[in-house]
Formats: structure tokens, C-alpha cells, sequence
């Protein structure tokens, strides 16, 4: 097996562990997946427009539309009209939605925290660069590797 073999095992394994407790977190949440990446998205980057949201999430804007009447209805998120354009719609979190997000990100930063407790500084600032350039390749509107 050579190394590209090696690490797309590993990945595989990796996201399928990171997947199993995500969907563990959110049950505990009463929320899917969907809509914890949905305020994860949001709680980091801020309002935004259902395309852009769409996009990031990999999602159809009708598949948003859906998941974002379910949030409204859970007082998750909040719909707006664009500023500038009338026909565009801005979703952004609730103070209720912010609460989640909050807890969520403890969540991850926790598992983190023990995924790396023995990790030394010098294996993080390698481990950080190389995860910001594997994720600056992939393009968040179709999942396609991409070159930067």
C-alpha cells in the first residue's frame, strides 16, 4: 500500500470516528446533523444568504429552504431580507442558535483537546498547517478537489 493508499484508509477511518460521535453529540442536542453544521456554519462566519449557505453545507437551496423553516420553527435561526437585494433572504442564528453553536464548539474543542493531549507544540503547528492546506483544496460548492 503506498502512502496515498495509507492516509485515504486513515481518512476514511478518521471522518467515520468524527461522524459517529457527531451524530452522538447532536442527539443529545435533539438536532440533526444537517442543522448542527447549519449553525456551526453560521455561528462562525455570521449571517449569510441561503445560496452561500447552501453552498458551504453542499446542500440544494429547496434542501436548505426545508431545514431552515424546521430551525425557524425551533427559534435556531432567523430569515432576513438582504440589504441591498430584495429577492435575497439572509439567515442568521438566534440568540438561542448562538447558544447552540456555543455548546456545540465546546464539544469539538474538548474532543480535540483529548484527540491532541499528547501532542507536542511543534506536532500542532504541523498538524494545523497541514489540515488548513488539505482544507483550502477542497471547494465547498461541489466537494471537488481543487489546486491552490
Amino acid at each position: 500500500m503506498d502512502r496515498t493508499d495509507t492516509l485515504t484508509s486513515l481518512l476514511a477511518e478518521f471522518l467515520g470516528r468524527i461522524s459517529s460521535w457527531e451524530h452522538h453529540a447532536v442527539r443529545d442536542e435533539t438536532l440533526t446533523l444537517p442543522q448542527m453544521h447549519c449553525i456551526e456554519i453560521l455561528g462562525t462566519h455570521g449571517p449569510m444568504r441561503m445560496k452561500e449557505l447552501a453552498e458551504r453545507m453542499g446542500v440544494t437551496t429547496g434542501t436548505l429552504t426545508v431545514l431552515a423553516d424546521r430551525m425557524q420553527r425551533r427559534t435556531l435561526v432567523t430569515r432576513m431580507q438582504h440589504e441591498t437585494d430584495r429577492r435575497g433572504v439572509v439567515l442568521a442564528a438566534t440568540d438561542k442558535g448562538r447558544a447552540v453553536f456555543e455548546h456545540c464548539r465546546e464539544l469539538h474543542s474538548q474532543l480535540v483537546a483529548d484527540m491532541t493531549a499528547d501532542f507536542t507544540d511543534e506536532e500542532m503547528t504541523t498538524l494545523c498547517g497541514l489540515m488548513a492546506r488539505m482544507t483550502n483544496r477542497l471547494r465547498p460548492q461541489d466537494g471537488a478537489a481543487g489546486h491552490t
